[in-house]
């Protein structure tokens, strides 16, 4: 590739492309798009370029989310809803989606990354508490999302309620598949950012990436990541340390 083209992030060509990021990555490491490596495991990459590659010859697998017409659900309408074996379901700005069990990658990687937060928080905050899924969180009587990993602060206990989280915890995790990147990258993105959760984080064991987000002045900011090997420090938790070979490994 020409040096002296202009060059840009990851982030940034997901972003021109419709594409996730862990896509980019993959694509990276597979050398199915043409990048720059500025060094440790830092790429850059030319936009001309990249789709000259491709070519219109890339497709991303859409999730498929499903709900009944124009019907807006509650939380109520949740509650009422029968349980049904295999299935999960949530509830996104009034639109219900319903999908099928993680599988084991999914779970494996959210059991290890869990043992992680716990033992840390049980050092820097021993009020606080790390919750998985399944365990409702809502954000008003229209959304109820279930995340797979979150953490509740000391200072945050009146949001813990016998049945449910009801408000923004101070960190949320969600574990992503091929079928739900899009959901979690682009919808429950939005819900956490306008609910003010102050941290988000996603992982893709099925890519061996992870993103750590942070609120600034109201906007996701990426403060962190890493891939394959990488070990991720997020700023904002001094001391914490997670190796994605561990968290993703089979």
């Amino acid at each position: 590739m020409d040096g002296n083209k202009e060059l840009i992030t990851a982030q940034a060509l997901a972003e021109a492309l419709n594409f996730s990021v862990e896509t980019i990555w993959r694509y990276t490491r597979e050398n199915r798009i043409p990048y720059v490596e500025l060094g440790n495991r830092q790429y850059r990459y030319n936009l001309a370029d990249v789709m000259r590659r491709l070519t219109g010859s890339v497709q991303e697998t859409k999730s498929s989310y499903k709900s009944k017409g124009s019907t807006e659900y509650t939380y109520q309408d949740y509650l009422e809803m029968p349980e049904e074996p295999g299935y999960s379901f949530e509830i996104l700005d009034g639109v219900l989606i319903k999908e099928p069990a993680p599988n084991v990658p999914h779970q494996r990687a959210s059991r290890r990354l869990q043992r992680i937060l716990e033992d840390y928080f049980w050092e820097k905050d021993p009020e606080g508490e790390v919750f998985n899924s399944p365990l409702d969180v809502t954000f008003g009587d229209r959304t109820v999302v279930q995340p797979d990993l979150l953490y509740v602060s000391g200072a945050q206990k009146d949001i813990v309620h016998h049945t449910r989280i009801d408000g923004p915890p101070t960190l949320v995790v969600e574990i992503m598949s091929p079928s739900t990147g899009r959901k979690d990258r682009l919808l429950k993105m939005g819900i956490y950012q306008r609910a003010g959760v102050k941290h988000y984080w996603l992982v893709s064991p099925e890519d061996k990436t992870m993103e750590c987000f942070a609120l600034k002045d109201g906007v996701y900011a990426l403060v962190a990541s890493g891939m394959d090997d990488d070990r991720v420090e997020p700023p904002d938790f001094s001391g914490l340390v997670m190796d994605l070979a561990k968290i993703c490994g089979n």
